[in-house]
C-alpha cells in the first residue's frame, strides 16, 4: 500500500466540505531559487497526488522553526485532533545559502524539497489514520520522501 494514494481517508472527507488542496506561502526574504522550486514541486504534487484537505506549507526565511515541544527543527507538520481542522506544514529554509556553498544549488534545493515530502508524508499517514511507533512514523516519514523526491527528479533536467 502506497501511502500517497491510499483512499482510506475517504470515510471522513469525501462528502465533509472542507478545503482541498495543497497551498505553498512563502516569507518575503525566501530565496527566489527556492521560492521557485518550491512552486514547481507542488505544482507537480498537485497533478499527481490528492490532497483531501487543505494543507499549507508555509516556507519560512528562518534557519530554524520551533517546533511544539520547544525543540529547533528545520520543518514541523502540525497534525490537529479534530480531523476537519486544517493541518499545516512549517519548512525552514533560511540556510539555503550556507548549504549551497557546500553542496551545490541541486543538493542544497533537494535537502529543502526532501523537508517537504517527508512532512507530506506525516499528512498522509494522518489523513489515512496509519498507527505506528513514533520511530515508525520517522522511518516510513523518510522512505517515502526519498521515493517522492525520486520520482519528481525522473521529471526535471539536472544541472
Amino acid at each position: 500500500m502506497n501511502i500517497w494514494t491510499a483512499n482510506h481517508w475517504q470515510k471522513i472527507y469525501a462528502d465533509s466540505g472542507v478545503r482541498k488542496g495543497l497551498y505553498l506561502k512563502t516569507d518575503r526574504d525566501v530565496d527566489d531559487e527556492v521560492r521557485q522550486a518550491c512552486k514547481d514541486f507542488c505544482k507537480w504534487l498537485r497533478s499527481n497526488y490528492n490532497f483531501p484537505i487543505r494543507v499549507p506549507i508555509y516556507l519560512k526565511a528562518s534557519y530554524r522553526i520551533k517546533a511544539m515541544d520547544g525543540e529547533l527543527v528545520s520543518a514541523t507538520f502540525f497534525e490537529p485532533y479534530d480531523p476537519l481542522t486544517e493541518p499545516y506544514i512549517r519548512i525552514a529554509a533560511g540556510d539555503y545559502d550556507e548549504m549551497k556553498r557546500e553542496y551545490g544549488k541541486e543538493n542544497a534545493l533537494a535537502s529543502i524539497l526532501l523537508s517537504a515530502a517527508h512532512e507530506l508524508t506525516h499528512y498522509f499517514q494522518w489523513i489515512n489514520g496509519i498507527q505506528l511507533t513514533e520511530r515508525g512514523y520517522e522511518r516510513q516519514a523518510k522512505r517515502y520522501a526519498e521515493l517522492i523526491l525520486d520520482e519528481y527528479a525522473e521529471t526535471r533536467e539536472h544541472l
